[in-house]
């Protein structure tokens, strides 16, 4: 099971600039409780995401004398890519890539197949650098926008990623929250019976009544990577339902608990970083 904490996530779409110091004190914190690895921050343009402009700062304070934890940063182009690629802290640079068209405009401003373009310049800046690329499908499970969508379309997007471009770690995001059990147990058996060799996430986002039965279909579709945030931080502002935000943290170790799933986080220091979560967010909204 690789759980992935997305503090990144949690933070971006705050306005007030949470200061760097606490940031730093933050995901040392979660450098200690065993999460395969932390979504830090990302290199993009500042004016895009103010919030974290200051994630080289973040990453230069970090303390990995007890950790395991690999870092991964999201990146939108070569530049970002290059700028990523210099830090020997960071093992995975993501890149987010919708199937939605509409979608890759509003989010990173290009179309899918000048995106295409970006993707492959970011996968080579990764091979030169011994780094990793984690492709983000966004709108993996439908879109607002009446762009063409299917589980088949998900999957050619697959294979195409794997088979043109080398890409065999994806993230199917559920970036508005319309996943349903019988979607996520479709795309997940499909793709991971049809390319064993690519390493399939789930970046769920849901409801307070909705976090168990979509994690429960993932696991039970042989999916073992999940990103989550603390306290279901954070998600996409387009979402229908205001209350749609991040997979739980909590909620993931519960569920894992709760069936004697091992998750080998230590749970102790889990409880100290959800401390430090609830004084930190409660304080920057």
């Amino acid at each position: 099971m690789k759980l992935i904490e997305c503090p990144r996530d949690a933070m971006q779409g705050i306005k007030d600039f949470i200061p760097t110091n606490l940031k730093i004190e933050y995901v040392n914190s979660l450098l200690n409780v065993g999460f395969d690895t932390i979504d830090v921050g990302s290199f993009v343009s500042a004016k895009a995401i103010p919030q974290l402009a200051d994630t080289a700062q973040v990453i230069s304070k970090l303390n990995f004398s007890e950790s395991k934890s690999k870092l991964l940063v999201i990146v939108a182009n070569k530049r970002g890519a290059e700028e990523a690629a210099h830090f020997d802290e960071i093992t995975y640079l993501g890149f987010p890539f919708s199937i939605s068209e509409t979608f890759q405009k509003k989010n990173i401003n290009s179309d899918i197949k000048n995106s295409l373009k970006r993707l492959e310049e970011v996968q080579n800046v990764c091979e030169r650098n011994n780094k990793k690329l984690v492709t983000y499908f966004s709108m993996a499970f439908g879109n607002p926008y009446g762009d063409e969508w299917s589980p088949h379309i998900v999957a050619h997007w697959s294979e195409k990623l794997l088979n043109e471009f080398g890409v065999n770690i994806l993230s199917l995001s559920d970036t508005i929250g319309t996943s349903t059990p019988d979607s996520i147990s479709w795309l997940f058996n499909k793709l991971i019976n049809e390319f064993p060799s690519v390493e399939f996430g789930a970046h769920l986002h849901t409801t307070p009544n909705s976090w168990e039965e979509k994690i429960n279909s993932a696991i039970n579709s042989n999916c073992i990577r999940f990103d989550s945030a603390i306290g279901g931080l954070g998600g996409c502002p387009m979402a229908d339902d205001k209350l749609t935000g991040n997979m739980s943290t909590e909620n993931i170790i519960n569920y894992l608990n709760r069936f004697e799933i091992k998750h080998g986080l230590n749970e102790t220091a889990l409880n100290d970083s959800i401390l430090i979560s609830n004084k930190l967010f409660n304080s920057y909204e």
